[in-house]
This record gives structure tokens, sequence and C-alpha cells, in this order.
């Protein structure tokens, strides 16, 4: 349910029963994709809300602690790396965002979607193109899903050494392709991702 939202300002971003999505990991060849659904609290505003990838980490996580204390509800949701697999990343991190509004409590009478897409729910709702840098709701979802993922990546690390998971989250660089060259393909992964399935000698 829901259109392209144009008219940004006809939307009152302070109500307290709005709830902004996004999500982090799309691109990433490992790790699960991670959702997160914020409703800020109009009395307990927060600056500096922003798109998480314009924000540097140390950033990132003071505003995530604000987040968490401000705001009216918040969650974080997740599609495990099977369920990319099996679903294909899109509806993966679409099924993330369903999961996080679903857990919000209080439940929101109106969401805002980062992107051009919604997942197939109940909720009166509409996607935002740049809505991450352009609603306050949803930065503060991107902020909270990067970096529930990024800690998520750096555990990573520690548990499978060697594929440099702390420095590049999982994201295709040189040093993390060269890795899976010479370490092979480990079990976060996303084996559907054309350079591990090329590793795995699939077509």
């Amino acid at each position: 349910m829901g259109g392209l939202v144009d008219d940004l300002f006809s939307i009152d971003y302070g109500c307290s029963d709005l709830a902004g999505v996004d999500e982090a990991g799309r691109g990433p060849l490992a790790g699960d994709v991670v959702a997160a659904a914020v409703i800020l609290d109009p009395a307990r505003p927060i600056d500096g809300l922003r798109d998480s990838k314009k924000l540097s980490a140390a950033r990132r996580e003071a505003l995530a602690r604000l987040i968490r204390e401000r705001a009216l509800a918040w969650s974080v949701a997740r599609a495990s790396v099977a369920e990319i697999d099996r679903l294909n990343i899109l509806q993966a991190a679409l099924l993330a965002m369903h999961r996080a509004v679903h857990s919000l409590v209080p439940q929101p009478a109106y969401v805002l979607v980062d992107g051009n897409r919604l997942p197939r729910w109940h909720y009166a709702s509409a996607p935002v193109i740049g809505g991450d840098d352009r609603v306050p709701a949803i930065a503060a979802a991107s902020i909270l899903a990067k970096v529930q993922r990024d800690g998520e990546l750096i555990a990573l690390e520690r548990r499978y050494p060697g594929y440099g998971f702390a420095a590049h989250k999982g994201y295709p660089t040189a040093a993390h392709l060269q890795a899976l060259r010479t370490l092979g393909v480990s079990p976060v992964h996303r084996r559907s991702f054309a350079p591990v399935k090329k590793l795995l000698g699939q077509t």
C-alpha cells in the first residue's frame, strides 16, 4: 500500500506514529542483511541525523546510543545468509524490513521506507528515494542498521580470521576477493553472489 513520496514537505515528521525504515548490507558478499525501524519522539529531538554512510563510525555510534535512548520505539531485525541465498538479496532485505517494523512497540500508523520498493505488508506506507538523508526517522533507522551490522562483521572477523571482515565489512574489495581465493568460501559468505558462486564453480 502506498506510492512514491514526492512532496516530502507534506509529511509531519514530528508525529509520534510515523516509523522510518532502512537496511544495511545489500551489497556485501558475506553476513546477514540487517534492517532497522524507528519511531522518533517529537519531545526528544536528536540533532545530526543523516545518511549513516556520510557519518564517521564514532559519530554513528554516538547517534545510535541517542536513538536507543530517545526514540519512542526502535527495532533491529535481519534476514540470514541462507534466506538471502534462497530468496535473493532484494526480497531478503524487504523481509528484514518487514520484521523490523512488525517488532515495533507501539506499532506505527504510517511507515516511510528508504528506496523505491516496499515490503508486502498491511501498513500504510510509501517509499522515499534518498530517504536516509531526507527523513529523520529513516536516517535514524539507517544509523541503527549500519552500527548493528558493522558490529556483527567485526565479530565475524574473530570467528573467521583472515578475511578482513572488520575492515571491509563484507564488501567485495580487492583484499576480500584475494582472501576468498586464498582461504575459500566461509559459512557466512553468500553463495548466490557472483564472486562467491564463481569460486564454488557454479554458473
